[in-house]
């Protein structure tokens, strides 16, 4: 039976997150909030360029 590769993915993912959690805290933290500071931008970007669309597309 073949080993899906996703889930060894996911598997690697997440051991790898636990080791970086453990071992330094403080930069899983700093981690964590770049990823929001990027979300964050996305959806403000996203927000933007919707409101740019419905005011027809005008500069």
């Amino acid at each position: 039976m073949a080993v899906n590769s996703k889930k060894v993915a996911v598997y690697v993912l997440v051991v790898f997150l636990l080791y970086v959690i453990i071992t330094d805290p403080a930069k899983a933290a700093d981690y964590v909030q770049i990823g929001f500071e990027g979300i964050s931008d996305a959806a403000k970007s996203i927000g933007d360029f919707m409101t740019w669309v419905a005011n027809g597309g005008d500069s």
